[in-house]
């Protein structure tokens, strides 16, 4: 184990930092030294034993001010080898888990206490570097109500953790002469510590504190150590319910692929293609048209033959609400269309009322009140809950379970990603899944149970329990990218737009007041830290109560980090997934990652790739069949372009993507990218959304021939007075059913592709099976 020695070179050391070294700034140099970049050696946070050891010629303490305006402090640096005996701790290669000590405590009676204090008075108990922050408990010596409350704080066993215990006393004191204000004043009685360390683990002790000046504290302290049995799971393989499924669903795949190919047999498992349904952003043109496309996959018999369903932002709309029905693939999607279309043409006006207003606020002051951090993202969820569901949606994404236990339907999987606040997401973000049994990212190997999402955990356990989000809240961070432009949603919906607030500039990301929100679809959603801020609030009576709720509460999309507390191995920088070759990216920083920092801030997928690839690229899914459904605004190839840069990136197989300028200009039904020379990269069929033969043709080499069927047919999908733009969430019976109608005429159309794609993978995974057995 290494240490790490600090030198202060007293000639540089500022004139007012005496008497000690303070918590920040020793932060500060434990932070510079994690980053520096020094090809000889790498020192993780979790290989410093027993927090920092010292080497000064004399000792100085930083005043907690800070330094001042152009000083300097020169540290040297000495890594030595530490005789300590190292930490026992569990990793999986990317992170580091180390034991969580546990510190319960209660202030009691003090039998012998001498004077009554005058004024209020409260004992302010915190651990620094604890998970929880610093308590503070009303204390009165012969007030029996003052005492018996406990306290709880989870800490690093390896930081050396102190209890910090501070008695104050505020007097108020009416003011002299005319003004009859009052002020309070503030003391400290006395200051005393407690080495958490020395308290013997499992075992109840009561402690007399010493507060100094004659002054004491009575308290009852136990600590506990947590074992190895975590709250999280840390791991690269699939979980145990995800590969049940598989195992499970591969029989029904099979029997799928033997009558839509002919053939005599039923594939073995192991012979049994993956393939992944895909269906892009795109609001409720995305959500129409994925009900169309998976129509089209229905009626070939295909829909079966799919191990996975993945969508992003609109798409995610679609499957959220297909899957409250745990049969619904194997019934004709015929009845869940026309639910889909009263929806869809449905008034959304109902969504701004003063009812419904009250009833977003009601929803996420509760959320409060039970420990949740409430955003506007939260808002843009229950006013999708209205737009899809027209009422109090119960459902969560755990209910789902009962969608895929027996494998009846395809394995879905929601996409967002993680960004970071002030930072453009063509720079950063890190993909996130959710799916009936975990949510997390495969980049870190670190996953929760959903029935735990935005719980609060520290160093792999459960410290705080919160109820399950409903699935609409969910629904709004899928989507997250329409919440940006809710003034403009609400000025198409009740011809009247929305007021709003420039005080709130650090709210929420929304599009440039210059730029339609389909440019910002197409062009910007990677770069959301660009983009100007700002938070609309509705007018009339219910103004002021919602202004004073997200004046005091809202943050754009931030939840609780489950990976807070765990350290990134030394040696993760090998991992692929990781893009630590490139100096500039943030993976080559690792006390900038998502362990290391507060919140999770997920939004959009829409804001890096507007398709959900790298979650079924990654190894561990062994997909070899992607059918891609695009349903973004122009930019029909975008989505491959970017996933072919993300697949170099991080090494992940993938066809080269190749395409004229006369397919970027008038881009056909189907584009079929595969690689001849390795199996390991899937076979990606694309389709662009596209109203190309359809137009003569009202199915598959049958021509239209009445007035009517050529006018149904003789539309344009993306011009200027398009139904179909992005902020339009209603659309008429007639243009619904031209969208889906369209999008399941592409499928259908294609269906020679469709099939030779499938008997091409059958084969590619025969290959592949040999080559995994020579490897092997």
């Amino acid at each position: 184990m290494n240490q790490l020695l600090i030198k202060w070179i007293k000639k540089e050391s500022p004139h007012h930092m005496r008497d000690g070294i303070g918590d920040q700034l020793l932060s500060s140099l434990v932070h510079l030294f994690m980053n520096l970049e020094d090809s000889l050696f790498y020192v993780g946070k979790s290989h410093i034993s027993r927090l920092i050891y010292f080497v000064m010629p004399q000792t100085y303490c930083y005043n907690r001010s800070g330094l001042k305006a152009n000083e300097e402090l020169d540290v040297e640096f000495f890594l030595e080898k530490c005789s300590d005996a190292p930490t026992e701790v569990l990793t999986n290669g990317v992170l580091v888990v180390r034991p969580c000590l546990c510190l319960q405590g209660t202030v009691n009676k003090e039998e012998n206490a001498k004077e009554k204090q005058q004024g209020c008075c409260e004992v302010k108990v915190s651990v620094p570097g604890a998970y929880q922050k610093q308590l503070s408990i009303p204390w009165t010596p012969d007030n029996e109500k003052d005492y018996g409350t406990s306290f709880v704080f989870h800490v690093d066993k390896e930081m050396c953790p102190e209890l910090q215990v501070e008695l104050q006393q505020t007097i108020s004191v009416l003011q002299d002469g005319v003004n009859p204000d009052i002020e309070n004043h503030t003391t400290v009685l006395g200051l005393g510590t407690v080495p958490v360390n020395s308290l013997p683990v499992g075992e109840k002790v009561d402690k007399i504190i010493s507060l100094g000046e004659g002054k004491s504290l009575d308290m009852s302290l136990k600590t506990e150590e947590s074992t190895w049995d975590l709250d999280i799971r840390l791991g690269f393989e699939l979980c145990k319910e995800e590969r049940e499924f598989l195992d499970k669903r591969k029989k029904v795949v099979s029997e799928a692929l033997r009558k839509t190919l002919d053939l005599k047999e039923s594939p073995p498992k192991d012979e049994v293609p993956v393939m992944a349904v895909l269906g892009s952003g795109g609001g409720m043109r995305a959500l129409t048209s994925f009900y169309g496309s998976l129509a089209g996959l229905q009626q070939l018999g295909l829909l079966d033959a799919a191990m996975y369903l993945c969508g992003v932002s609109g798409s995610t709309w679609c499957l959220s609400t297909l899957y409250r029905d745990p049969d619904w693939s194997q019934k004709d999607l015929k009845d869940a269309i026309r639910r889909a279309q009263d929806t869809v043409s449905s008034s959304k006006a109902g969504a701004f009322s003063p009812e419904r207003l009250k009833y977003y606020f009601q929803e996420l002051n509760a959320m409060e009140v039970t420990g949740r951090k409430a955003s506007f993202t939260d808002l843009w969820g229950l006013i999708v809950e209205y737009f899809l569901q027209q009422e109090e949606d119960p459902s969560k994404l755990s209910d789902q379970q009962e969608a895929v236990k027996w494998a009846q339907n395809p394995y879905p999987i929601y996409a967002a990603v993680n960004v970071r606040p002030n930072m453009s997401s063509g720079d950063f973000a890190e993909w996130c899944e959710f799916t009936p049994y975990e949510v997390g990212f495969r980049k870190y190997g670190a996953f929760v149970r959903t029935e735990n999402f935005d719980s609060e955990f520290f160093m792999g356990r459960l410290v705080q329990k919160h109820p399950e989000p409903r699935i609409c809240f969910l629904q709004g961070m899928w989507g997250s990218a329409f919440a940006a432009s809710l003034d403009d949603i609400c000025l198409k919906v009740v011809g009247i737009g929305l007021n709003f607030l420039d005080s709130f500039k650090d709210v929420i990301k929304v599009v440039d007041e210059k730029t339609s929100a389909d440019d910002c679809r197409r062009f910007h959603f990677r770069d959301p830290a660009q983009l100007k801020t700002r938070l609309v609030i509705p007018g009339g009576p219910m103004l002021q109560i919602v202004q004073d709720f997200f004046k005091s509460r809202v943050t754009c999309g931030e939840t609780f980090n489950f990976m807070k507390g765990l350290y990134l191995h030394k040696d993760y920088v090998n991992i692929k997934k990781f893009v630590t070759w490139r100096d500039t990216h943030l993976d080559a920083f690792p006390n900038q990652l998502t362990p290391m920092a507060e919140s999770l801030y997920l939004v959009d997928g829409g804001f890096s790739i507007n398709s959900p690839f790298p979650l079924v690229l990654q190894p561990e899914r062994d997909v070899d069949v992607i059918l891609s459904f695009n349903f973004s605004w122009e930019a029909p190839f975008e989505v491959l372009e970017l996933t072919q840069k993300y697949c170099e990136e991080h090494e992940i197989p993938f066809p080269k993507i190749e395409f004229s300028e006369e397919d970027e200009k008038k881009p056909k039904e189907c584009y079929m990218f595969v690689d001849d020379n390795n199996p390991k990269a899937p076979i990606v069929l694309h389709f662009p959304l596209v109203n190309d033969t359809f137009q003569k043709y009202k199915a598959p080499g049958v021509e239209r021939e009445s007035e009517e069927e050529k006018s149904f047919g003789d539309f344009i999908i993306e011009s200027k007075d398009s139904p179909y733009r992005t902020l339009n969430f209603t659309f008429e019976p007639y243009d619904f059913s031209r969208l889906v109608e369209v999008n399941r005429y592409n499928v259908l159309n294609n269906k020679d592709t469709l099939l030779k794609t499938l008997n091409l993978a059958l084969q590619r995974r025969k290959l592949k099976k040999v080559i995994n057995k020579s490897n092997t």
